[in-house]
């Protein structure tokens, strides 16, 4: 059951999304590697485009320390883990990376690159597995928000009340993976309260003066920078910075001092792209966050069979082939797979 349509929140919208291994949380490393085995031929297991280009991913560095995390200092040592954990890492020169993108600042003393990482098209992926499920048999309804969710444990029926379809029993488990509102949920239903919050990410389109030769996925090691460019060279800018709710809409609204930082950031790090003409921002879609910024995996406590997946921050997307298997199989046999237990809600709580 989908309360509005499929991919318009944070599973969909413009532009695409990092499949990155490059610096993420090393607990989630080993799920990465699988994912990048997943992703070259998933468009064919779903029979539909999912927009998925390997273009390798660099993490640029620009200081000799970034606190206890980063800079020149943790290099190496950052790359050596991510390939033990299945990340393939490379390290480059600031020479090596000013011969791959001479718009680079010179301040940009060295890089981490990840040839196996690369970027997908969210909303086209998030309607290719809709589909997909559909031709398999699955019913799935918009429009349709879900009123209450009866677990088994209290004696109810196990079930959903929906707007739209009423009562639907469910013969083995419930899943709430609806992101920014799963807290909500597990809230009024459950009286269980999720260490998550909603956060609405931006994303910005600029055209640079310059064309921007640069066929990788970018992140930065102390900058809030993500940069992805397009076939038709369009810059899509994102990496952290947020949005705001407006009560009004209920959606989220740009807020120019976030936007105005990020092409700061964008500039900063590449001056040789010359003057940015802004083509369009996008902060409406609500996204879920965590305090350690990993996902939320687990059965509801005091429940038995309502499962939530949830707390996704931002960069969940790039599991997707590998952690959406899981996720069945944890709904199907009861237990959650080994690969999910870093998920547990429990290693929030005392």
């Amino acid at each position: 059951m989908e309360a509005g349509e499929i991919a318009t929140e944070a599973s969909g919208g413009g532009g695409k999304r990092g499949v990155r291994g490059n610096r993420r949380d090393i607990r989630e490393l080993p799920l990465i590697s699988e994912a990048y085995q997943l992703w070259p031929t998933l468009a064919e297991e779903l029979g539909a485009p999912t927009g998925y280009v390997r273009t390798g991913g660099l993490n640029l560095i620009e200081k000799e320390s970034v606190g206890m995390r980063g800079g020149m200092v943790a290099a190496e040592a950052i790359r050596a883990t991510q390939n033990e954990l299945g990340v393939p890492t490379e390290f480059w020169t600031a020479e090596d990376v000013r011969e791959k993108l001479p718009q680079t600042s010179t301040s940009i003393r060295g890089a981490l690159y990840a040839p196996l990482d690369g970027v997908a098209g969210h909303q086209d992926t998030t309607l290719a597995y809709a589909a997909a499920a559909r031709r398999e048999g699955a019913e799935i309804t918009e429009h349709d928000p879900v009123l209450h969710i009866f677990d088994r444990g209290n004696g109810a029926c196990h079930g959903v009340e929906a707007g739209r379809s009423g009562l639907i029993r469910a013969s083995q488990a419930i899943l709430i993976a609806s992101n920014a509102s799963a807290g909500s949920l597990a809230t009024e239903n459950f009286g269980c309260r999720l260490p998550t919050w909603t956060a609405y990410p931006q994303a910005v389109w600029l055209r640079p003066e310059n064309e921007f030769q640069c066929p990788y996925l970018i992140g930065h090691d102390n900058r809030t920078l993500s940069v992805k460019v397009d076939s038709e060279g369009v810059i899509q800018l994102s990496g952290g910075w947020r949005g705001r709710l407006d009560p009004l809409t209920g959606s989220g609204t740009p807020v120019e001092d976030n936007v105005d930082g990020s092409i700061r950031e964008l500039e900063a790090t590449f001056p040789g792209l010359g003057s940015l003409t802004r083509l369009g921002v996008d902060t409406s879609r609500a996204e879920s966050g965590s305090v350690d910024q990993l996902p939320i995996i687990d059965t509801i406590p005091g429940t038995q069979g309502v499962v939530v997946a949830t707390g996704w921050s931002g960069h969940g997307w790039a599991l997707l082939p590998a952690v959406s298997a899981l996720i069945a199989e944890f709904l199907a046999t009861g237990t959650r797979p080994r690969q999910l237990e870093h998920t547990a809600i429990n290693r929030l709580r005392g």
